[in-house]
């Protein structure tokens, strides 16, 4: 068996493997990361041989980490990524390459057509009558998008929501609520097969997935980095964050909005922000919290979009793809039938 996990940020980590009676046998660990002493890789190898098949990449970074000298210095991958590698080694997970990907970049819609194609489409690629794919967002009209599990009275001032313009709208993730500016924001979501993120927690899962986004975001110059669980960053400040959702059907949402020039007033006076939320920011004022993309490349926005486009499809080879009728078709009845029904906004009160 043959798995490899490239650390986002970091190296590729490399096993092949047999299993011998329930348990791990033969195993090989390899990879272009740093490892000193040498003598360390081959501890690390019989750390791993003889553990159950069954173990998961907690159990197998506890043991590589305790048969490591107290000298290891491991760098560009960590214990946890090679229990990542070795869970994706014995349920044989595929790699980016190994999908046929599509980017959509199409026509302004409303933020809850977007959030409905967004569970449509993710349906669609889980049961198989969609390419994996990228989508970037484009909205006709502003809105605090909260997440499925937050509190609207909580989340929202609806006076501030009402006099900035502000519509209120929940998505299907979880995660914080996102002020989403017409033309101020850069969303996207990646429709992807469950079999993508296979083996990984759900931890690794966000910043495996952004990987590609950082290598976009560093090209325009900005010094992007993931801060777990969530939050993608740089030295001047957050610049966004991420959200999943995994269907039963087998299809996995996972999006980003990053701050392309957003009024920090405005934001403080449509989100009810407290002090418990900001206290491990390390910031006072939640007008700091989102340093904008503006302000770090100069570009336009349109120029940044363009930029990510290019990255993804440079790296897994994706094609541009298209919105089809009968998707957005499926996507106004979602609408219709949910997105825009008080008992969905309003299912945590």
């Amino acid at each position: 068996m043959h798995g490899e996990y490239k650390v986002p940020g970091g190296k590729l980590v490399v096993v092949d493997l047999d299993e011998k009676d329930g348990l791990i046998a033969d195993f090989h660990l390899a990879g272009d990361f740093f490892l000193e002493p040498d003598d360390a890789l081959a501890a690390i190898d019989a750390a791993v041989n003889g553990l159950p098949i069954e173990s998961d990449v907690t159990t197998i970074a506890r043991a590589v980490r305790a048969a490591l000298p107290p000298e290891a210095q491991l760098l560009g991958f960590t214990p946890e990524s090679v229990g990542t590698a070795v869970r994706r080694a014995l349920i044989t997970a595929p790699g980016w390459a190994d999908f046929d990907w599509e980017i959509i970049h199409e026509k302004a819609v409303s933020p809850r057509m977007n959030l409905a194609l967004d569970e449509v489409l993710t349906g669609r690629v889980g049961d198989g009558r969609r390419k994996p794919t990228l989508r970037m967002w484009e909205w006709d009209s502003s809105a605090v998008v909260i997440g499925s599990f937050q509190s609207v009275r909580n989340e929202v001032d609806p006076e501030g929501a009402a006099a900035h313009g502000y519509d209120i709208v929940r998505r299907i993730s979880g995660g914080g609520a996102m002020l989403m500016g017409a033309a101020s924001v850069v969303t996207y979501s990646l429709y992807v097969p469950a079999a993508l993120v296979a083996g990984m927690t759900f931890a690794d899962s966000y910043a495996f997935l952004d990987d590609w986004a950082l290598q976009a975001l560093r090209s325009l110059g900005i010094e992007a980095t993931y801060q777990p669980l969530n939050d993608i960053t740089s030295p001047h400040g957050k610049i966004g964050g991420a959200a999943q959702k995994r269907l039963a059907g087998g299809g996995v949402l996972h999006h980003v909005t990053m701050s392309y020039d957003m009024d920090g007033e405005v934001m403080t006076q449509v989100l009810r922000i407290g002090r418990e939320k900001l206290s491990d920011k390390g910031t006072a004022s939640a007008a700091k919290r989102v340093d904008p993309l503006r302000s770090q490349t100069g570009l336009p926005r349109e120029a940044i979009i363009e930029r990510f486009i290019d990255t993804f499809a440079r790296l897994y080879g994706a094609t541009t793809g298209s919105i089809t009728s009968d998707e957005y078709a499926e996507a106004e009845e979602l609408v219709r039938t949910k997105f825009a029904t008080p008992e969905w906004l309003n299912r945590v009160p």
